[in-house]
């Protein structure tokens, strides 16, 4: 059995990390994350949300996190991801979902649209609370796109989401933007130009690597569950000229249920 989280010097769960690690040999899919910072920089911004889509090996759905994050400072630049200094009121903080995004993140390759970008954010966050991330495969829709989807008019994600006919997304949210990428990665690895099972290596490469686990947080020094915030809005595509829907912030249930 497992030991409950260690107190830290503030008094917060802190997860701590076993020495024994998880590894697969069979495939898991793919993990596409996209998130949402407080600057451009890993080393000296924060990530203020985050979300995963979970995909297996044939890009069948298999499920979904997000929730936003209190980076411990200013929330940076509103006006591109909308995120208001109120909303992260009462977050977690990364290492309070630390534990469960390990979990979705393990033995999958990471797919991200310019995924070196999302994939530096996790790692230095993963780093600021002393977990080094494996060397995990790493697919970059944009890459993709510019191989399989010339017709784009551009290599942005609402660029290449419009030339794949994908219809209307949130962008800048986190959640919206991982789920369009999903679907682009669908596009792209659809597409004829594209080799059969081209990614047949990377994935069982990704379920060898062994993973570090950590220790779950699930409750603040009050005794209160460690909530999970989501910005989220129904999906496209919307008809021309009609209004979309706004982003609504809930509450999606807390740490240690299937939300």
């Amino acid at each position: 059995m497992l030991p409950g989280p260690v107190l830290g010097a503030s008094g917060a769960p802190e997860p701590w990390t076993d020495p024994r690690t998880e590894s697969r040999t069979d495939p898991r899919g793919f993990a596409v994350v996209d998130v949402e910072a407080t600057g451009r920089s890993p080393w000296r911004h924060r990530v203020v949300e985050v979300a995963v889509v979970l995909l297996d090996e044939r890009l069948r759905p298999e499920g979904e996190f997000a929730t936003l994050l209190d980076p411990l400072g200013p929330v940076g630049p509103t006006h591109v991801h909308r995120i208001r200094q109120c909303d992260v009121e009462g977050a977690p903080r990364f290492r309070e979902i630390a534990p469960r995004l390990l979990e979705l993140l393990a033995g999958r390759v990471l797919v991200g649209h310019h995924v070196t970008c999302d994939h530096a954010f996790l790692d230095r966050e993963f780093a600021r609370i002393g977990v080094p991330l494996p060397p995990v495969p790493l697919l970059c829709t944009m890459g993709l796109a510019r191989a399989h989807l010339p017709e784009a008019r551009g290599q942005g994600l609402a660029a290449c989401a419009e030339a794949a006919d994908l219809g209307w997304y949130p962008a800048h949210t986190a959640l919206g933007d991982a789920r369009v990428t999903a679907e682009l990665l669908r596009h792209c690895l659809g597409a004829p130009s594209c080799p059969p099972d081209d990614w047949a290596g990377p994935l069982r490469e990704a379920a060898r690597l062994p993973w570090p686990r950590l220790g779950r947080a699930r409750s603040r020094p009050s005794g209160a569950a460690v909530p999970l915030l989501r910005r989220e809005a129904p999906y496209g595509p919307w008809l021309p000229g009609s209004r979309a829907p706004e982003v609504v912030l809930t509450r999606a249930g807390a740490m240690g249920s299937t939300a």
